[in-house]
């Protein structure tokens, strides 16, 4: 009886090629340099206030009456931390337009150099977008809505919480173009 060896192992076969996902549109990078950028005004006008910066809206002693014993510490915290989770929200856009939107960066564990599912990205960002437009544009007109006003002029503190605060409209409807565009690109690329 005889035994046949089996046959060396040949080269392993590559996974097929994926065709490359189109470069996103002029517009949609700059939307989302847009968008990175809106939530900006709004933390610094918040960490004025918090700094005793007369913002002409709101008081410090006012702000901080919210938090235990009037604790300027706690307040500060808590202005950062909602300032930085916005903040790091919102430049999250830019994995849209960015390959580190295609491809997770080597530096984070477990992901780097994987793929990016695309549809989970076009999830989350979707999401996302109907979130900060629900909170933004209630919270901004109905909160100009149901605020008394007991003169017709407008103070430089009122136009300067308005300045800070109404970048953060264009938030969720850039955010959703945006997503929009990413969406597109990759269904050219999986020909769809």
């Amino acid at each position: 009886m005889t035994t046949t060896d089996p046959a060396p192992p040949g080269p392993r076969a590559l996974p097929p090629a994926r065709r490359p996902v189109p470069s996103p549109p002029r517009w949609a990078v700059r939307a989302a340099h847009v968008v990175a950028w809106s939530t900006v005004p709004s933390g610094m006008w918040r960490i004025a206030l918090v700094l005793g910066v007369p913002v002409g809206v709101m008081e410090r002693e006012e702000f901080l009456a919210a938090f235990p014993d009037d604790s300027p510490l706690i307040a500060l915290a808590y202005v950062l931390l909602i300032g930085a989770v916005a903040e790091a929200a919102s430049y999250l856009t830019l994995g849209l337009v960015r390959p580190w939107g295609e491809v997770f960066p080597r530096w984070i564990p477990f992901l780097g150099g994987r793929p990016v599912n695309h549809r989970l990205a076009v999830l989350a960002a979707s999401l996302g977008a109907l979130a900060v437009t629900v909170l933004w544009w209630v919270l901004f007109f109905g909160g100009l809505l149901t605020a008394p006003s007991p003169d017709p002029g407008v103070s430089a503190g009122e136009a300067l919480f308005v300045a800070s605060y109404v970048p953060l409209l264009l938030w969720g409807p850039l955010l959703a173009a945006v997503t929009w565009s990413y969406h597109r690109r990759h269904r050219v690329r999986a020909g769809e």
